[in-house]
């Protein structure tokens, strides 16, 4: 079922209120100062039904100047708007300010109703209505219906609600099946109950029990229940407003302007990119940080604007902006917002957020703005590579990605797996959990371990390649998994950009080229190591006699990197044909014999009980065997 809010627009006094009354039999001032005082201050919410039988809730918004922030918060969520024009007064600045706004939101469609029409003759009342039309010519209200009404005596009335409820056929019908999404607009304690908020449902649905989020200040919270236009329901969707009762939250921990959502949904945000229309009647351009008001949804938040591709913005023109805000900012892509002069506060200008969580930018930084370009082009594919890639170096899920697209995006998957088969992103699947990155983060990443493997290489050429772990540290930091890693290393060597030499990794065409000198020392090494078999020459043995200790120490080092020699412990070091064999003789031995002592080993070995220990030992840690008292059995 379609949801249609109607809201009113226009100038103090002029009627606006009183026609709702007409309209529904309801009065919306509530407050004892708009009674005293005859002018609305707040917002007032009522509904009525329409002859098709739709229920269309209606929001009045305040007229005077000093209260357009109220005004904002009403008007933001409308489908349908009756601006408000009294016959004896005409057109009044309030009516214009209303009417740049509603075109700044994007509403689509209204109604201009002339009230008070009792109170002029005919004449006066056709020269209002040219003014009008010669007012709102080229603007979405050109050709909008015009209605003159008297809420006193009640002429037009029902005429205008024929036409209300033929324009509400023509509402475009809300996202319900998107993520549930409501502003807050007012919040208050039901004895009883607690806490209560209102608020218009901006798309999704909300079921009784559900676990929500308040953003920004993030607290969790239950739905105890749930009121449509005075009616206790189960569920309440896109286009209604509603009250929500929330459970285990104090009155004074929502205000008006937060945002209600699904549980890690969104992400508040201190800074937005935007693009930004100035209004052609601004006095002055619009300078760099210039401070201003920002109105989304139902918030108003202080902040600077920064020209991201201009000096300045002239009046009349449009620029792309980055909104650094003094409190965060819950939104979405694609939402509308105002801003007003900081003093004296006029509306100046508008527009829609591209990029709800932005990070600080340069100006003038074309890389950037063409970024922007991008997300405000609005093809779901290439904002969700481009997302994948801005987020890829935190290795995110499908989840992550949505938070940060700030929209609702239907089947990503299926497109994430579409940027996959393009070879644009690589997905990533060694934990529990699905993770994407784009293909541009890898080669990025494959180019800079390059560059630091050619550095090392030079800085040392005997070595097999460097550490894994130092890699991971200069390339990736220490907050990414051990299995990510793994596999993203895998990925490189599929690629040929390295080789992985056990815990070692080196540029794939490396190879280390020993001189003369480094041959003789090598020979010398391998040659004592296969002539002393089980029973290893020390270090400083071989050191003897050799003249160039640092170059020795980096033959004997690459020797033990690449294999050649391997170290069981600190004392017992073999070359790596008679540490195979040594496997081999223990597996087959435990095979014959059920299990094998350190005396066996000895013997089957023969070397001394210090070296068959020892290597008993390192087969226990790779858990070749494992010991059982005196005896090894295989693991």
């Amino acid at each position: 079922m379609k949801h249609i809010i109607v809201g009113t627009a226009g100038h103090i006094d002029h009627g606006k209120t009183t026609l709702i009354k007409a309209l529904t039999g309801r009065e919306t001032d509530t407050l004892k100062e708009e009674k005293e005082r005859g002018i609305s201050i707040n917002l007032g919410f009522t509904f009525f039904d329409l002859p098709s039988g739709r229920r269309a809730g209606i929001i009045d918004v305040p007229g005077h100047e000093k209260f357009i922030k109220n005004m904002l918060a009403g008007i933001s969520s409308v489908d349908l708007v009756l601006l408000v024009i009294a016959a004896d007064e005409g057109i009044m600045p309030q009516t214009r300010e209303h009417f740049e706004i509603l075109q700044l939101l994007n509403v689509k469609k209204g109604i201009i109703v002339l009230t008070k029409a009792d109170m002029v003759d005919q004449e006066w009342l056709e020269m209002i209505k040219e003014d009008v039309k010669n007012e709102f010519k080229n603007t979405f209200l050109e050709n909008a219906p015009l209605h003159a009404v008297s809420s006193k005596t009640g002429a037009g009335i029902q005429e205008l609600i024929a036409e209300i409820d033929k324009a509400t056929e023509q509402v475009e019908a809300k996202d319900t099946e998107g993520h549930f999404r409501l502003t807050v607009d007012r919040v208050f304690s039901v004895s009883g109950f607690g806490t209560v908020i209102t608020g218009t449902i901006i798309s999704g649905r909300i079921n009784e029990g559900e676990t929500v989020q308040i953003y920004p200040s993030n607290i969790v919270t239950k739905v105890r229940g749930i009121q449509v236009h005075e009616s206790s329901v189960k569920f309440a969707e896109a286009g209604q407003r509603c009250a929500i009762n929330l459970a285990n939250v104090k009155v004074d921990e929502i205000t008006r302007g937060d945002v209600i959502s699904k549980e890690n949904l969104m992400e508040p945000s201190m800074i937005v990119d935007a693009s930004l229309y100035y209004l052609k009647n601004a006095e002055k351009p619009l300078e760099n940080r210039q401070r201003v008001r920002l109105y989304h949804g139902t918030s108003e938040i202080l902040c600077r604007v920064i020209l991201l591709d201009k000096e300045e913005l002239n009046p009349g023109e449009s620029g792309y902006v980055q909104l650094r805000l003094e409190a965060p900012l819950t939104a979405q892509r694609g939402d509308r917002f105002v801003i007003r002069s900081y003093s004296p506060m006029d509306t100046i200008g508008g527009g829609v957020i591209i990029e709800p969580v932005s990070k600080k930018a340069k100006r003038f930084d074309s890389g950037y703005i063409e970024e922007i370009k991008i997300k405000e082009s609005g093809k779901s594919e290439n904002i969700i590579e481009n997302t994948v890639y801005n987020l890829s170096e935190s290795f995110p899920e499908v989840s992550s990605i949505l938070k940060s697209l700030g929209k609702n995006e239907e089947a990503i998957e299926d497109k994430l797996n579409e940027l996959v088969k393009d070879r644009k992103v690589v997905r990533l699947t060694s934990l529990d959990k699905v993770i994407y990155v784009h293909n541009k983060y890898l080669k990025e990443k494959a180019e800079k371990l390059e560059e630091i493997l050619i550095k090392y290489h030079k800085d040392n050429p005997l070595k097999a390649g460097m550490p894994k772990e130092e890699v991971k540290n200069k390339i990736f930091g220490k907050s990414i998994k051990q299995k990510t890693y793994d596999e993203i290393l895998n990925i490189f060597a599929e690629r040929n950009n390295i080789r992985i030499n056990g815990t070692f990794i080196a540029n794939f065409n490396f190879e280390i080229n020993y001189t003369k000198e480094q041959l003789r020392i090598k020979d010398k090494i391998a040659a004592a190591f296969d002539e002393g078999k089980y029973m290893p020459p020390k270090y400083e043995d071989l050191l003897a006699g050799e003249k160039d200790k640092k170059n020795f120490k980096m033959v004997y080092d690459s020797l033990l990197d690449t294999g050649v020699l391997v170290k069981a412990s600190e004392d017992c070091i073999i070359l790596k044909e008679y540490y195979e064999a040594s496997k081999s003789m223990v597996i087959e031995f435990i095979k014959e014999n059920q299990s094998i002592t350190a005396a066996q080993a000895r013997d089957l070995f023969n070397t001394s009980r210090k070296y068959a220990v020892a290597l008993l030992e390192h087969f226990d840690s790779i858990k070749l065997t494992k010991r059982l008292e005196d005896n090894r059995v295989l693991y």
